[in-house]
């Protein structure tokens, strides 16, 4: 059985890890709450974003729209994954990490554009090549952040150096559930003709300037724009996660507390029925 000075020892030293863990819950209770807003006011406008990309390709002649829905035989698949620069978030990097590994692509085949230290330092291990490194990004993300990130992947597609463009993030659901994905950017899925739903006619589409010049300036937008949601989602994602992990880690200390006081207790009053029985030996022996 330990001594009570060990009991001791341990039961301050987690004390001191739960004072830790509580004061990191209630900081990612107060970055998720602005992280949570973000979030949800831009999820809207990201998702619309998506279907206007997807009925401007509807309308656009094929010949037009044939680079940006079809899958090239050549070149690698650049995968943008999010991550965070921090630990101590239950299995949210993890996750992320395994959505990639097990995307079905080799590793020769993936060029990952890292945004977040701990997605990257676990690629780099594996034998995934880091094409750039945008972690500071995460520390507070900024449309400008994601178009410059935007710009590089699209320099990579339009050079035929990768033939699709991923982004890896986590959506985010509530702060007790987040939700690894994966979701391509381009090429994207052909959606066919767009129709009215009530009538069943054809949706009219008009480009000013010519469909190819009007591609050409919004692609890049809606890939910034889809990556900057991206960032929004992960980093609420994060926080929701870490919030998560120290209230767990917080209720895990208090048990442990409990159960090493208890401990404490039953050391302290052996000790205390020991020293008394000796006492009362010493002092029957000095009677007889």
């Amino acid at each position: 059985m330990a001594s009570m000075r060990d009991i001791k020892r341990r039961r301050g030293s987690i004390e001191s890890t739960g004072q830790i863990t509580k004061a990191m819950k209630l900081v990612s209770t107060v970055k998720l709450q602005k992280a949570k807003g973000r979030a949800e006011e831009s999820k809207p406008y990201f998702n619309h974003l998506y279907e206007t990309v997807a009925a401007i390709f509807a309308k656009a002649e094929p010949e037009v729209k044939a680079r940006y829905i079809t899958k090239s035989a050549d070149g690698k698949k650049a995968f943008i994954v999010i991550s965070s620069n921090r630990g101590l978030a239950g299995g949210y990097n993890a996750n992320v990490v395994k959505t990639v590994t097990g995307s079905g692509f080799t590793k020769d085949d993936i060029l990952v554009y890292a945004v977040g230290r701990k997605a990257k330092e676990a690629l780099e291990r594996k034998g995934y090549h880091i094409e750039k490194d945008y972690s500071e990004v995460m520390n507070s993300p900024l449309y400008s952040d994601a178009s410059d990130i935007g710009k590089d992947v699209m320099e990579a597609f339009e050079d035929g150096r990768v033939n699709e463009i991923f982004v890896v993030f986590t959506i985010f659901k509530n702060s007790v559930s987040q939700i690894p994905a994966k979701l391509r950017l381009l090429p994207t899925e052909d959606p066919g003709a767009l129709s009215d739903p009530n009538t069943g006619a054809e949706a009219l589409m008009n480009f000013e300037p010519e469909a190819e010049e009007a591609l050409k300036e919004i692609i890049p937008k809606y890939v910034s724009g889809e990556i900057y949601g991206a960032l929004i989602e992960s980093l609420a994602s994060e926080n929701g996660a870490r919030m998560q992990a120290m209230d767990n880690a917080t209720n895990n200390a208090e048990e442990m507390i409990e159960k090493l006081t208890i401990q404490f207790n039953r050391a302290r009053q052996g000790s205390i029925t020991q020293e008394i029985t000796e006492i009362i030996s010493g002092a029957n022996a000095l009677n007889e």
